[in-house]
């Protein structure tokens, strides 16, 4: 399986912790002594995870920025659900997913992927194409939520809302010029809250395959929401609802 570049220490720690044996190595800032690294060495110790000395130079070059906080690590990929429909077979209750269309930041993607952990979310979808992939920088932010919630790409993203459909899940979209509010919406039931790209939003294949359409009610001066903060709003609404 091909390997990839982790960095930081919350999505390195999170990968020896959920899967230690796809990390085939940890290269760490040989100057950095703090509680943080020792507690991280002594996890990778502990799994038998090869560390490697390196200064700060070789590792920005690793991973194409300065803040990798001293550590990388060199890791096979995680599949933590084969496809859609080994995901749906395998949740108990009402599943609830995030789709994003079209997100390009892989910071935004990260943050999504954090949201949709804190809040339970069963998986995340989104296209192959225009969109960022689930890259080093993406699995930094997410703060290893990537090594948690599934992270599903499909080829057509149209087609797997119209599966989902026939599935029983309902297909919320958010878009500003929604007439119901999210606070009007039904997110007790299976439930897949589709959300835009930050700059165009939805495409239109994309809006016309929902089932409803709501928006956040905005009370201050700025027009709209970071597509990660959106993502938190609408889970964690739908994680309320479905509260005992």
């Amino acid at each position: 399986m091909k390997s990839k570049m982790i960095f930081g220490f919350h999505a390195v720690t999170s990968r020896i912790r959920h899967e230690a044996s796809s990390v085939d190595e940890i290269y760490v800032d040989a100057d950095r002594r703090d509680r943080r690294m020792l507690d991280l060495l002594h996890a990778a110790k502990e799994a038998n995870v090869r560390i490697v000395q390196a200064d700060d130079d070789r590792l920005a070059a690793m991973v194409g920025t300065r803040r990798h906080q001293g550590v990388v690590a060199k890791a096979s990929a995680v599949s933590l659900a084969l496809n859609l429909d080994e995901l749906l077979d395998g949740i108990e209750g009402p599943p609830l997913l995030l789709i994003l269309d079209g997100i390009t930041d892989p910071h935004n993607l990260g943050a999504c992927l954090r949201v949709a952990d804190g809040a339970g979310a069963h998986a995340v979808i989104a296209p192959k194409d225009r969109a960022v992939g689930l890259n080093a920088t993406a699995m930094k932010v997410s703060s290893g939520a990537s090594d948690s919630v599934p992270y599903i790409t499909v080829t057509n993203l149209a087609r797997t809302m119209r599966d989902l459909k026939d599935r029983g899940v309902w297909l919320i979209g958010t878009t500003d010029d929604a007439e119901q509010s999210l606070y009007q919406g039904d997110f007790s039931g299976p439930t897949a809250l589709v959300m835009g790209s930050e700059g165009e939003g939805m495409r239109r294949l994309t809006r016309e395959t929902c089932d409803v359409l709501i928006n956040i009610p905005m009370f201050g001066s700025v027009a709209s929401l970071n597509v990660s903060v959106a993502s938190g709003v609408c889970l964690y609404e739908a994680r309320r609802q479905r509260l005992p």
